[in-house]
């Protein structure tokens, strides 16, 4: 099965993806084996490494249903797609407020059975899906608002919504730049998106400044306020980093991880990363196998004669460097905390099987774009 994938499909897509999944497994056990420690009281130091495993091993499952199921099939049910994740997102949300936890509790998971899932997770690949299929289905009518621009920008309207009362405001956010970027390579004019950016702004900034934990970081990011609360997790990141220094203080010797910078396995394992591997073995590298996966996504993009898969691999592309470099940006101290993970690296469950079922989908299209007479030139519809 090994050498047919590797016949058939991206070979350094592949490459690039392995190496990532194992330095991040890596890093994983050696950023949470102290907390696994003290949460399981002395029993194990690989309670948080089991469930990366376990999580991991899912999503290579869905990883490789996608890659062996054509993803032209997926124009079918793209219309399924976000209406179930509109009613997800619905569900997760009356759960919380059904089992009296209160409207304005946060509300990101729903739990069914055994199993939690983040429905914001399934969200953003239903809207990369949608969006990639309404482009390739509308394409002669997006430069019309009404008809073409408005209805999928009120879907995203939706979906950002309801993800924003979970609370998720940085999702939310993330998953309508990654929407904007579908419809601009689609071929929407860039003077309506930026009257659609424009009215979003007027909308999102006081919704953004609603919560006071949310006004307390950005206030703390631009220097208008101190607090031990808000500035605790930057400061002692930006200390991680720095204990690092270039070439870092080695595997399994950082400090900050030791209950002094909170989440270390999560969203500030880059931090960790930095701290043990340092700058020239372990930040610059994991932000440059991200590039060369974005890279190989365009690629495979370029490469695609099906606008539908042209589309769908520009947003899958688009969606795991934002992802992974936003989470960079906050650990560094160039974004405020935002709460979003390093996609394929950071402690998570439903983000890790979503973007393997992405890196599945981006394979599939670059075995389909080889079956098709060995057209080796650009899609038509990246050069207009």
């Amino acid at each position: 099965m090994i050498d047919i994938i590797i016949q058939r499909y991206d070979r350094q897509l592949l490459i690039y993806l392995g190496i990532l999944a194992v330095v991040g497994t890596v890093m994983l056990y050696s950023a949470s084996w102290y907390e696994s420690f003290a949460n399981s009281n002395g029993r194990t130091d690989m309670l948080f490494l089991q469930g990366h495993l376990k999580r991991m091993l899912v999503g290579i499952f869905f990883l490789f249903g996608f890659l062996f199921l054509d993803y032209r099939r997926l124009k079918e049910v793209a219309s399924y797609m976000i209406a179930g994740a509109i009613f997800l997102l619905i569900m997760t949300k009356a759960a919380f407020i059904i089992n009296g936890m209160g409207w304005s509790k946060p509300a990101r998971w729903l739990y069914i059975g055994p199993f939690t899932i983040q429905t914001s997770d399934i969200a953003r690949m239903a809207v990369i899906i949608y969006m990639a299929y309404y482009v390739d289905k509308k394409r002669e009518k997006l430069k019309d608002f009404q008809t073409g621009l408005l209805p999928p920008l009120g879907i995203l309207t939706i979906i950002m919504g309801l993800i924003v009362i979970q609370p998720d405001f940085s999702t939310a956010a993330m998953i309508g730049v990654i929407g904007i970027i579908v419809l601009f390579i689609g071929g929407v004019r860039l003077s309506q998106l930026s009257l659609a950016g424009a009215a979003s702004l007027l909308v999102g900034i006081p919704v953004l400044m609603a919560k006071q934990y949310r006004r307390d970081r950005i206030f703390y990011y631009l220097g208008l306020t101190e607090g031990q609360g808000v500035s605790y997790q930057p400061n002692q990141s930006l200390i991680s980093l720095g204990n690092g220094g270039v070439f870092g203080a080695g595997l399994g010797n950082s400090i900050e991880k030791n209950h002094f910078l909170p989440t270390p396995h999560t969203d500030f394992i880059f931090s960790i990363i930095g701290e043990e591997l340092g700058l020239i073995l372990g930040t610059i590298p994991i932000l440059t196998l991200f590039l060369l996966i974005f890279f190989r996504g365009l690629k495979i993009a370029g490469e695609c004669t099906d606008p539908f898969g042209v589309f769908l691999a520009v947003g899958i592309s688009f969606n795991l460097i934002l992802y992974a470099f936003v989470n960079a940006a906050v650990v560094t101290g160039l974004f405020p905390v935002t709460g979003l993970p390093m996609p394929l690296v950071s402690y998570g469950g439903s983000g890790m099987v979503i973007n393997m079922a992405m890196i599945g989908i981006l394979l599939n299209i670059s075995q389909a774009r080889r079956s098709v007479g060995g057209n080796r030139g650009r899609s038509p519809a990246l050069n207009g």
